[in-house]
């Protein structure tokens, strides 16, 4: 990879960086990090401020994850290595929601800004995760489950798409790390603790 090629792999992991959860909840006086369940994303900004904020969370978290790729796939295109600048990028850009710097390393889920990503990927396929979220939350109440088992039917749909391999990997990388963030959810899960979204809007 070129000098040029690392810093756009850089700059995507900048951007995904960026908490909007905290910049949207700034003003109410609320720290979504020790409040609800502590996370960033746009679940908790919606249990604690409400939908209008939570909508432009996920809005703001789903941009970072489109933006990147979109910029990236315009610089490298016929690019020694393209593939795999995309695939750095991306990659990047969820670890940086993840993992953002600007707070210590401790970050959201990376649920939205993955489904900003492949929106830009593969639309087809979001179109059939995103399906597949809103039926496993409509029937359990769980907006982990949906985002657990939305992650994993991407690779599925991307197969079933006959996606380019760069793109099945690159969905087998963040689907991992979405999993493994997931964690506590999946425990809480297990054991019958896990907050339901039809409760909390009860």
């Amino acid at each position: 990879m070129s000098f040029s090629q690392c810093i756009i792999v850089l700059l995507a992991y900048c951007i995904g960086a960026i908490p909007f959860g905290l910049v949207v909840s700034r003003r109410s006086g609320i720290d979504i990090r020790t409040q609800g369940s502590k996370n960033i994303g746009a679940t908790n900004v919606a249990r604690l401020l409400g939908k209008k904020y939570g909508a432009m969370t996920l809005a703001g978290d789903l941009l970072k994850g489109l933006l990147p790729i979109w910029l990236a796939a315009l610089l490298v295109q016929g690019q020694p290595n393209e593939h795999l600048v995309l695939v750095l990028c991306g990659a990047a850009t969820v670890l940086g929601h993840m993992f953002p710097v600007y707070l210590g390393f401790k970050g959201g889920k990376g649920v939205a800004t993955a489904l900003g990503l492949f929106l830009y990927l593969s639309p087809l396929a979001i179109v059939g995760c995103l399906l597949v979220f809103l039926g496993a939350v409509g029937v359990s109440g769980f907006v982990s489950l949906g985002s657990l088992l939305a992650s994993a039917s991407m690779i599925a749909f991307l197969i079933l798409l006959h996606a380019p391999l760069w793109k099945v990997v690159l969905a087998c990388g963040i689907v991992t790390m979405i999993w493994l963030k997931h964690h506590q959810n999946i425990d809480r899960l297990l054991d019958g603790s896990e907050k339901s979204w039809k409760k909390s809007c009860g």
